[in-house]
């Protein structure tokens, strides 16, 4: 019997999680293959075929390759079986096809050839290309955006967190609305209205735009949601902004080991799995400094290139905790071809919540797997940098001792003589100052330290006199 189905072993919650993933996941080549099967809900049964295709406009060919690679990690994250992929070169994407229409050609017999179910392209793709492409090569095609979407609507949890995602799936459908033939595009008018007759004659509403209109009122509904459940972080949020709690924001790339790192520093417990956008509701965890003060530490999703905008806009009130956080620290998968990549394209989202001004740490993450001399340029590129081993422990020492360093300082600096009766206030100085010197004397607590100004009020009456 293994430690996981012992009964008297007690699971973490992120244990707990892995199992209940683990459990949904398909054994590939143990089920009866049907060929002509048309129905839905049999296809949803099925493990997905895909073949991977991508446009190289710049760059090197290593680079089109690790973004193929990616791609690849996101379509088996997603539950796909990936047979095949091709890259083309451009100088841009075709406008009709997106990878032009020899390539479509070559396309098609890959497919053909492998038997594949789904082509995924690595880009957006507009509506039209979308559809030229299924016309030519008969089956499905998804771009990233649709990808990724659907990692997210797999992965998310919490009641904000699916809503969230729902909202980003739906402005990403508005634009992409369709129907075989022309069942969509007819208008309802007269009888074909119900039958009402007198009244109800017209031209009416196409299919399309019922469908249209059925959405944006689903949107609008989400965003209400989202702005109550917003209200009920902001309160969580201001209760620590009261009490001056600083906030250490975990970010970075997916998979880069932010969770692991939560787990490692605060024993958390959260779900850690080796795939893209494992966790996608936001963990906050309570620390302490060596000298005794608080602060917070929060996990949020994961980055990745060309993050689609409508998750950007859908998970922006998840994404302030790293604007509103009081240091960042950007974790790096050191054991990754191209980190630097990484780190460009998680800076470019920081840019885009306006976070870009936030101290900030970057934690090179999984020393115990990465090139020694990827890590030596990494430090030299990027000099305020801790490496570290969420797995292993190394470097975890080094890391809290840059974030006790880097935490905001109490400004005001404060010499008083602290009465015994008033145990309240020097546990709020253990909380929330830095401490220089403590002493006891007859009179009470002597202590010399910097404070908030609001700590610095409640003990103004006990100030010693210059």
């Amino acid at each position: 019997m293994t430690e996981e189905t012992r009964p008297d072993v007690e699971l973490q919650p992120g244990e707990m999680d892995l199992q209940d993933r683990s459990s949904l996941r398909r054994v590939a080549g143990l089920s009866t293959e049907l060929e002509d099967i048309t129905e839905v809900e049999y296809r949803q049964l099925r493990l997905e075929r895909v073949v991977l295709v991508g446009v190289w406009t710049e760059g090197s060919v290593e680079d089109a390759e690790n973004s193929l690679t990616e791609l690849k990690a996101l379509a088996e994250t997603a539950g796909s079986d990936v047979l095949d992929a091709l890259i083309q070169r451009r100088q841009k994407p075709d406008p009709a096809t997106f990878i032009g229409r020899g390539k479509v050609d070559e396309l098609r017999d890959a497919v053909q050839a492998t038997g594949a179910d789904t082509v995924i392209c690595d880009g957006e793709l507009a509506p039209s290309q979308l559809r030229n492409l299924e016309d030519r090569v008969k089956v499905k095609v998804v771009d990233r955006v649709a990808l990724i979407l659907d990692i997210f609507a797999q992965h998310a949890k919490s009641a904000e967190g699916k809503a969230q995602v729902e909202l980003a799936q739906l402005q990403y459908q508005t634009q992409r609305l369709r129907g075989w033939g022309g069942n969509l595009s007819r208008q309802a008018g007269g009888r074909a209205a119900g039958g009402e007759g007198i009244g109800g004659r017209g031209p009416g509403e196409t299919k399309l735009e019922t469908d249209r209109r059925r959405i944006q009122a689903k949107m609008a509904k989400l965003r209400r949601e989202l702005k109550e459940l917003r209200g009920t972080r902001e309160t969580k949020k201001a209760e620590r902004r009261r009490n001056k709690i600083p906030s250490v924001a975990i970010a970075g790339y997916t998979n880069a080991g932010k969770s692991s790192l939560l787990n490692r520093l605060t024993g958390a417990g959260v779900l850690v799995e080796d795939a893209l956008f494992a966790t996608l509701d936001p963990t906050t965890r309570r620390a302490e400094t060596s000298d005794g003060r608080v602060y917070t530490l929060s996990d949020t999703v994961g980055f990745v290139r060309h993050l689609p905008h409508q998750l950007v806009e859908a998970f922006r009130s998840t994404l302030e905790e790293v604007a509103d956080a009081d240091l960042v620290l950007h974790v790096v998968d050191g054991s990754h071809p191209d980190p630097e990549s990484q780190i460009a394209a998680v800076r470019e989202v920081f840019a885009q919540i306006e976070a870009f001004k936030v101290p900030e740490i970057i934690v090179i993450n999984k020393a115990d797997q990465a090139d020694p001399l990827v890590l030596k340029a990494l430090l030299a590129r990027e000099p305020h940098a801790v490496v570290v081993s969420a797995r292993t422990g190394e470097g975890i020492d080094e890391l809290l001792s840059a974030i006790e360093a880097d935490l905001p300082v109490p400004e005001v600096l404060v010499d008083a003589v602290v009465p015994y009766s008033r145990g309240d206030l020097v546990n709020q100085l253990h909380l929330h100052a830095e401490i220089e010197t403590l002493e006891h004397v007859a009179e009470g607590t002597h202590v010399v330290a910097r404070v908030h100004p609001e700590l610095a009020n409640d003990l103004a009456p006990f100030a010693q006199q210059p």
